[in-house]
């Protein structure tokens, strides 16, 4: 008698992590060039959305203001191409939780402002309402994504499984 085995139809975990992996990646890396490329463009009004926020001096959430735009922009590029990812994600994840408790410090101070997060930010207009929970909810969105790839930083595709020179399915990470 010969036993074959039955194919139930299951999806395994080894074969498709990977592949959410690469969404994980990709997606972070357009959230991260999507917000600095729209920021980019009017630096100084990047540091007024930091500095709408009121938990540091002006001159330094001018300057952090300035510099946020290239910070994302370059993690959106490490996480595009896959370099250096586990450590990218660290990065994104610690900026993220930064934006959330911003948000949160905003909410619960009751301050009308926009988070800045995918354009100039600051604060809003007479009548206009602040939409924190949405954004608290989206950047823990994202943070779940940097999770994932923390968890699990070698994707296909990638520079860092380039690198490592084994197929991604054969780490034990």
């Amino acid at each position: 008698m010969t036993m074959t085995a039955r194919r139930t139809g299951v999806v395994r975990w080894p074969a498709v992590r990977p592949w959410l992996g690469v969404a994980a990646r990709l997606g972070l890396a357009a959230v991260w060039l999507v917000a600095g490329g729209t920021k980019v463009g009017d630096l100084a009004a990047s540091g007024r959305a930091v500095n709408a926020y009121q938990v540091l001096p002006y001159d330094v959430a001018t300057v952090i203001g300035a510099a946020l735009p290239f910070v994302e922009l370059a993690l959106g590029l490490l996480l595009l191409v896959g370099l250096a990812t586990r450590l990218t994600a660290g990065v994104s994840a610690a900026l993220l939780v930064v934006f959330v408790a911003g948000i949160a410090s905003a909410w619960a101070r009751g301050l009308a402002i926009d988070c800045g997060c995918f354009g100039s930010g600051g604060q809003l207009a007479a009548g206009q309402a602040p939409s924190y929970l949405p954004e608290i909810l989206r950047d823990l969105g994202f943070l779940a994504l940097a999770g994932f790839l923390l968890s699990w930083p070698r994707t296909p595709v990638s520079v860092d499984g380039w690198l490592a020179g084994a197929p991604v399915e054969d780490e034990d990470e």
